[in-house]
């Protein structure tokens, strides 16, 4: 269901039948700036009266979801690192940006890599801030802060970890409060407090 979940900033989930898990998708009415697409159960047509889209951002390259969709519907470009530009097939055109790019007013890119070269986290000017994570952060069962199960970290998970941690850490230097993953349900205020604490227990 798509719900509004801080004024400006649009929620919603959806099942992914290529993973076989429930994944989550954003959108930024103030800069239409969709993030990690997936088409909700009310169809492209109930996310076109809320705003029309100007941009997809992923996180991740495995994040393009159903972003042709939306770019066939609204006209809008699909944009993800530039380090991952060569793994998009000629029919999915997608256009590359750099860390802490500013990609419009009110949406930057960090850098969280490690997990992949392009891995990023978007700083949202939505209230008092809003972190979006797509692969390098989310939520266990109880609702903490994790990270994904060494599975799906590759060959050397805690290189991986440790690499997460040093931007993570990084992050705390921004202005934020809520955060957004695309594995994982909504924190919408204390955020900062979360991920610092988070921080304060791993190595």
């Amino acid at each position: 269901m798509i719900e509004e979940i801080l004024p400006g900033l649009v929620h919603w989930n959806a099942f992914h039948e290529g993973i076989g898990h429930v994944v989550h998708s954003g959108f930024a009415l103030d800069s239409g700036t969709l993030i990690d697409p997936m088409e909700p159960e009310e169809g492209l047509e109930a996310i076109a009266t809320l705003a029309t889209p100007q941009r997809i951002v992923l996180t991740n390259r495995l994040h393009y979801r159903h972003s042709a969709s939306y770019s066939k519907r609204f006209g809008c470009p699909v944009l993800c690192h530039k380090t991952a530009l060569g793994h998009f097939a000629e029919d999915r055109p997608v256009q590359g940006f750099s860390f802490d790019e500013q990609l419009v007013e009110g949406v930057r890119a960090l850098e969280l890599g490690s997990i992949c070269a392009e891995e990023t986290t978007l700083l949202l000017d939505v209230r008092d801030g809003v972190l979006s994570f797509g692969d390098g952060l989310t939520r266990d069962e109880d609702g903490s802060l994790t990270f994904m199960p060494d599975a799906l970290l590759g060959d050397d998970p805690q290189r991986v970890r440790a690499g997460l941690l040093r931007n993570l850490r990084r992050m705390l230097d921004e202005d934020f409060d809520a955060l957004l993953f695309a594995h994982g349900e909504p924190v919408l205020s204390g955020g900062r407090a979360l991920l610092s604490d988070f921080l304060s227990h791993e190595p």
